[in-house]
């Protein structure tokens, strides 16, 4: 009876909308900038230090799967299945940029404060998922892609950073 008096919320889509579709947009392109980047300073590889190849190929991950997973229909064993890897990637992405400090030697940037951010908001995106609240996981993943993915990701294109400098040097 009580249900007769009691609104509810209409289902909103969990199909792509024009915010995500214009988030696998960027992503795309970012990997293909930073595939050409590593293309342009592949002479200068040998240098690069271990920990910084471990941080590019997290980040690789979490790219590339990026447009699939917010292209791609949801709620499928592929999407949860891509979705852990997802995560999996963006934390161990976050969790060795602290160990890489090549821009201030000894230093964090202030790009460290998007790393601590994605080991706070990764793991809601799993327990929202897990729990099946959409409009959560939704936002989490946005903020995700939004700040730690693509506006960290542009940040290393500045010209005094390692991939900017191989971009543009």
């Amino acid at each position: 009876m009580a249900s007769l008096f009691v609104k509810s919320k209409p289902l909103r889509s969990i199909a792509p909308d024009a915010y995500e579709r214009a988030l696998a947009v960027a992503a795309s392109g970012l990997l293909a900038i930073v595939l050409l980047a590593l293309v342009k300073g592949r002479t200068q590889w040998s240098a690069v230090p271990g920990i910084v190849w471990a941080h590019l190929g997290t980040i690789l991950i979490a790219l590339a799967l990026t447009p699939y997973m917010l292209l791609r229909p949801r709620g499928t064993n592929t999407h949860r299945l891509l979705g852990k890897i997802w995560v999996a990637a963006m934390v161990a992405t976050a969790a060795i940029s602290f160990f890489v400090r090549l821009s201030h030697p000894g230093h964090f940037s202030i790009i460290h404060i998007l790393s601590a951010v994605t080991l706070a908001i990764a793991p809601a995106v799993w327990l929202t998922a897990r729990a099946h609240n959409v409009a959560a996981h939704r936002r989490a993943v946005r903020g995700l892609v939004t700040g730690a993915l693509l506006v960290a990701g542009y940040f290393t294109l500045i010209e005094t950073r390692l991939l900017g400098h191989w971009l543009f040097g």
